[in-house]
């Protein structure tokens, strides 16, 4: 392993590395930029279109058979598939997330599932239309706090280390949400504030690995002497290589559990965690280091 990482030229081969992140996250960028035209690409789920949200107490285990039976009831009666059936309370509870229905239609999916579940008026916890106007305050909402986010660690990054290593960061910050991005276009996850938590997470796991490379460039740089800052950055990431590599598949033994075994409310939540911890893991070995680089570059060339 040691020596396969020795042969690698991750610096030296930074074009081929930012030719793969291009294709990782052309549809997730085509889904961006189509959104000012009122075009979407994105499952968006009530949380930011408005709908039908109904929260019943069943009084039985909801497991991932009985999501998926409610889900049938559901469609069988309102004919359009419900977003999501997540599970809630202490277990026995659903809240089941549609398009916008009728108070009619409403009306009757209760009944069919009161029938089922011998259910009373009583287990009706809370069944309501979100306005869309509502959804488009938390699309603002998810959107100002991610900016706010990406903003705070490039001033954080410039002031630890400078604003190239900075700017490479925050590039870095920005494939990685279009990775997941593309994921939900591709698989069709429904898209809600979940979202905007495992964004958040992502940002706070990417930007992290980063630094433990950028760290060690400055410890190396400090003590260089004839080493030209592309051969220290090249040596500072073989020499972070396997600790990365350690933390992302410690982490990932563990989301991927909850991928695989949750519940699929769970699992709505877990996977895009798996596919931006793995672009995460990319982007902070093969992209930061090599992208500070050629930001610096770029830099002596015009001076």
């Amino acid at each position: 392993m040691s020596r396969l990482i020795e042969k690698l030229q991750i610096v030296k081969n930074f074009k081929i590395f930012s030719i793969i992140a291009a294709l990782c996250v052309c549809i997730g960028l085509v889904g961006v930029l189509l959104l000012p035209f009122g075009v979407t690409l994105f499952n968006l789920d009530i949380d930011f279109v408005g709908g039908t949200s109904m929260h019943l107490a069943l009084h039985t285990d909801v497991n991932s058979q009985v999501q998926s039976d409610v889900a049938g009831y559901f469609e069988d009666v309102a004919g359009i598939a419900p977003s999501s059936v997540q599970k809630t309370g202490d277990g026995t509870e659903v809240i089941i997330k549609s398009k916008e229905i009728s108070t009619q239609t409403r009306e009757e999916v209760f009944q069919k599932l009161a029938e089922v579940y011998s259910l009373t008026e009583d287990d009706s916890l809370n069944i309501e239309n979100v306005a869309p106007a509502v959804g488009k305050d938390l699309q603002r909402s998810a959107v100002l706090s991610s900016i706010v986010a990406v903003v705070l660690m490039l001033v954080y990054i410039t002031f630890r280390f400078e604003l190239k290593s900075g700017i490479a960061a925050v590039v870095c910050l920005v494939h990685d949400l279009l990775v997941m991005l593309s994921f939900y276009i591709i698989f069709r996850i429904p898209m809600n504030m979940t979202f905007v938590a495992a964004a958040l997470t992502i940002f706070g796991y990417s930007i992290n690995a980063s630094i433990i490379t950028f760290d060690r460039v400055r410890e190396n740089n400090r003590h260089a002497t004839k080493n030209q800052f592309p051969d220290i950055v090249e040596n500072s990431i073989k020499q972070t290589f396997a600790r990365s590599v350690n933390t992302t598949l410690t982490t990932l033994f563990t989301i991927g559990m909850i991928a695989i075994m949750g519940v699929p409310s769970l699992r709505t939540f877990a996977l895009p965690i798996v596919v931006g911890i793995l672009a995460g893991a990319f982007s902070s070995i093969f992209l930061a280091g090599p992208l500070w680089v050629k930001l610096r570059m770029t830099q002596k060339k015009k001076a």
